[in-house]
């Protein structure tokens, strides 16, 4: 039996993942997206409008760091329409293997109340340590991008803020949108997002 998600086909961890996801309510309907780095230049992603309760792994498309269609099961099969984002993280983090993306009301009602500008400061809880941080009281910020009806513009804005200075976590998050979150491979990214989403809900419950 396999023991992480690493252990199994790309396409069908994604489609699990997806499934998991959905039954959390962080992917309703055909919300959010998700990656798998193939080699170094190329990934598969889901296919834009897919319900994520019922992937398949005829949902997805492989495409290039530069955004070119490689490969589909499906010919009408697009791109979600936030792969620039993906691209990005991918071209600025190389040892990234996976990229997650949700919408969540926990991590949209933490952003709302908490983020000052373009951050909000992570709470010294003990689940921070699901990031690799290991200090007694880190000053951790997850990075806040505003949600721009052109996806291409957010990745601009992601890549021109990233180049100039790397997060202090592998996470960003999209105002009144949801967070993305990437690691070193999927069982990574996802253990990540996990964490992420536990602190979202714990400052959700916070009083201003």
């Amino acid at each position: 039996m396999s023991n992480t998600l690493n252990d199994i086909e790309p396409k069908t961890a994604l489609c699990l993942v997806a499934a998991d996801f959905h039954a959390r309510g962080w992917m309703a309907g055909t919300a959010g997206n998700l990656s798998v780095r193939i080699g170094t230049e190329t990934f598969w992603l889901t296919a834009s409008g897919k319900p994520k309760g019922r992937l398949n792994e005829e949902d997805f498309v492989r495409l290039d760091l530069d955004g070119k269609l490689l490969e589909t099961s499906v010919p009408t099969n697009r791109p979600s329409a936030e792969e620039s984002i993906h691209r990005v993280l991918y071209r600025l983090f190389p040892k990234a293997g996976a990229c997650l993306h949700v919408h969540t009301i926990d991590a949209c009602i933490a952003t709302r109340r908490f983020a000052k500008n373009d951050l909000l400061r992570l709470p010294n809880i003990e689940m921070i340590k699901g990031f690799d941080i290991w200090q007694q009281q880190p000053d951790i910020d997850l990075p806040v991008f505003e949600n721009i009806l052109e996806v291409q513009n957010i990745s601009e804005n992601i890549d021109k803020r990233f180049s100039a200075k790397h997060p202090d976590i592998t996470a960003l998050m999209i105002r009144d949108h949801g967070v993305t979150v990437w690691g070193n491979d999927l069982q990574d990214a996802y253990n990540r997002l996990e964490t992420l989403e536990f602190i979202m809900s714990f400052m959700a419950r916070q009083k201003d």
